[in-house]
């Protein structure tokens, strides 16, 4: 099954449309996560996660178009989707077989590939902008569990109980999640991963990416997934593209799949949505999710092959959309 979602602005003018029409100024995509969302999902839910992913666009929108950098619009795009209990990161992360939160992070500066990542943390209320400290007041690209949360110490970030992260609809979630493994039953991808993320170019042509989750219902000894992995789950390159990544983690890292489209871009000469198309239709196996990402000269991809993917993208000319299914 092959889902693709692309801007129209790809497809206006003639055979030729980038020598015709001149590229956004600044170019936005966003995302709740990927996987089996079901098209009968009740239309006040359906609303719901809509209303949140445009509250949340309109913001990064609001912010490019004032000029401000992309690193700054991509850490506060995602910092709000954490703060919304409907997507797992942040307030509602889903819990560990423990019973506990434990919550990843990462952001990347496209202008010279500085980054910071976050891991196994569980009382930092937004884990994004831990991982931007990480990124800009440490030598360190990369912090785990107890030496992230020291940090978090000295760093100033908020920080709040790991009950704080509870949700009821979470807990159900580990209920099931806990049932099925009783019965070896497989879990659902809808059950098991769930992460945000957001990707920018502003308008001095500079790119950021940031992507944040709860991780995976019920999981055990420490998992840690793609999202804090730079390469895996999020990447940035002037030269190429912003990208953030949402599915199974673990196929993310072995393909190292936001990398590998910016490396095809760079190395191979192909355009973002033909790196992203092989990347997620060729190397990835069905169903294990997408990418959001935007290219140097403003091009939007959003592309997955799951059954959903909650998204959203704006340009400066004048899109503004955000969907769930194809």
């Amino acid at each position: 099954m092959r889902y693709i979602f692309l801007l129209p602005i790809l497809l206006i003018g003639c055979a030729s449309p980038e020598a015709t029409s001149p590229a956004p100024e600044w170019a936005i995509a966003i995302h709740g996560g990927a996987g089996v969302i079901s098209k009968d999902l009740p239309d006040s839910v359906r609303l719901d996660y809509e209303a949140s992913l445009t509250a949340a666009l309109e913001a990064g929108k609001s912010m490019l178009m004032e000029g401000k950098p992309s690193l700054d619009v991509v850490e506060a795009v995602v910092r709000i989707l954490e703060e919304d209990p409907r997507f797992n990161a942040g307030r509602g992360a889903v819990y560990t077989a423990d019973g506990v939160h434990e919550l990843d992070a990462a952001i990347m500066d496209g202008r010279d590939l500085s980054c910071g990542a976050v891991a196994g943390i569980t009382t930092v209320r937004n884990p994004i902008s831990l991982a931007r400290k990480v990124m800009e007041d440490t030598p360190h690209v990369f912090m785990i569990g107890a030496g992230a949360e020291k940090f978090a110490d000295q760093a100033g970030v908020e920080r709040v109980p790991n009950s704080f992260f509870d949700t009821e609809h979470r807990r159900r979630a580990l209920d099931s999640a806990k049932r099925r493994e009783l019965e070896k039953v497989t879990a659902s991808l809808e059950s098991r991963y769930g992460t945000v993320g957001a990707v920018a170019l502003d308008k001095a042509g500079n790119l950021a990416a940031a992507t944040s989750t709860g991780g995976m219902t019920n999981k055990r000894f420490g998992r840690v997934g793609d999202v804090p992995v730079i390469g895996a789950g999020t990447y940035a390159n002037n030269a190429t593209a912003a990208i953030s990544a949402t599915g199974t983690g673990e196929e993310f890292i072995r393909h190292v799949v936001a990398h590998q489209i910016s490396a095809q871009m760079e190395y191979g000469g192909k355009t973002l949505i033909q790196a992203a198309e092989n990347v997620i239709f060729h190397k990835l196996k069905p169903g294990d999710g997408g990418i959001i990402s935007v290219s140097k000269t403003g091009e939007i991809a959003m592309i997955f092959n799951s059954e959903g993917m909650f998204r959203g993208a704006a340009d400066s000319k004048g899109r503004f959309e955000v969907a769930i299914w194809e």
